[in-house]
């Protein structure tokens, strides 16, 4: 463990170095990159001081306790022996978690996109009721949520909503909502009482930088509309909203949530080179997935991830059978245990690929 560990550091006092030269600091790609793995390398050098002081606390007690002194010392070591080889277990094991490469795209911000799947009004009210979930959910966390787009159901809702989070590590936490979600409820429009299952999509894209994605003018055609309402009358009548199709892919990205027609294109564009960066991220991850077999981080958009069952309280996540019965506070926003689980599950899954590989 040591001698890794010792190997991280000197890549830490060389990123260390790196980050201050005049010409990584002109190259935005370059100087972003290393200041991720700068910081990744600090939080690992924290738990390196804390491994160096508890073995050397016990290789202390241990000459101690052979020298066979003073009675009172060997005590006091026996005691500092058991403290420390207590604690060792568990922060070896988070040094482990800590070795096992990130994925560069976890510590990006997120384009986020809820989209009513099969079961009509119930499933644009469904989608509306995971739109506030999960940003109730980025709230908590103190991380920016903004609007980008939306259409809304006819009894309340969104066909489709698309929104950006900016903050600690985005993608790399919201990744696991990804997929599909279903729920099985009797439906506000139900006369019946009869229990429906609809569902709702959603898809997470990393945020792509300028330099991640390189988008030809010549390649996109830039339409300007005015902007909708509820009911879909015209908010303002200054054509102020913008779509923008990449014609070489097919790809369309629009935004009429701002009123100035620059934020909106500003915004359309962000939006556009992550979707971009997303279908290449998206045959990398497949690639991935098909190896691993996972499907904790296969990114697969057609698998069904969780069941939202309302008659008895309960929520299902598929990828890893975990159960709880908590709705309530779940759909309200607190789905951080989930997230935690899952995390876990694909940790697991990373450093027993880093253990086979070695």
């Amino acid at each position: 463990m040591i001698d890794k560990l010792n190997i991280v550091k000197q890549r830490y006092d060389e990123v260390n170095d790196l980050i201050i030269q005049p010409d990584i600091i002109s190259d935005q790609k370059r100087y972003v990159e290393l200041t991720k793995e700068y910081k990744d390398l600090k939080a690992l050098m924290v738990e390196r001081e804390k491994y160096v002081e508890l073995t050397n606390n016990i290789a202390e007690a241990e000459e101690i306790i052979a020298d066979g002194g003073d009675a009172e010392m060997v005590d006091m070591a026996k005691m500092q022996l058991e403290e420390a080889k207590d604690e060792l277990p568990a922060l070896e094991e988070k040094i482990r978690m800590l070795l096992v490469p990130k994925d560069p795209e976890d510590a990006k911000n997120a384009v986020v996109e809820v989209r009513a799947g099969t079961g009509g009004d119930e499933a644009s009210i469904f989608a509306g009721d995971i739109f506030k979930m999960l940003t109730k959910y980025c709230e908590n966390k103190g991380w920016k949520v903004s609007t980008v787009d939306y259409s809304e159901g006819t009894n309340g809702g969104f066909k489709e909503i698309q929104f950006e989070v900016s903050g600690e590590d985005v993608y790399g936490t919201l990744k696991y909502e990804a997929g599909v979600h279903r729920v099985q409820r009797v439906p506000q429009t139900e006369t019946q009482g009869r229990v429906h299952t609809s569902a709702a999509t959603v898809m997470v894209f990393p945020e792509a930088e300028e330099f991640d994605v390189q988008i030809e003018p010549k390649d996109v055609r830039i339409d300007y509309f005015c902007s909708s309402g509820p009911g879909g009358q015209s908010v303002n009548t200054t054509y102020s909203a913008v779509r923008l199709t990449h014609e070489p892919t097919g790809i369309v990205a629009q935004c009429q949530d701002q009123k100035s027609q620059h934020k909106n294109k500003e915004k359309a564009f962000k939006v556009l080179r992550s979707r971009l960066y997303d279908m290449e991220l998206a045959k990398k991850q497949e690639e991935d997935a098909a190896k691993r077999g996972s499907m904790v981080t296969s990114g697969d958009r057609s698998a069904k991830i969780r069941t939202y069952n309302y008659s008895q309280g309960r929520v299902t996540d598929h990828r890893i059978n975990l159960t709880l019965y908590d709705l309530s506070n779940i759909i309200n926003g607190d789905i951080q245990k989930i997230i935690d689980e899952l995390k876990l599950v694909a940790n697991t899954e990373k450093l027993k690929e880093a253990s086979d590989a070695l």
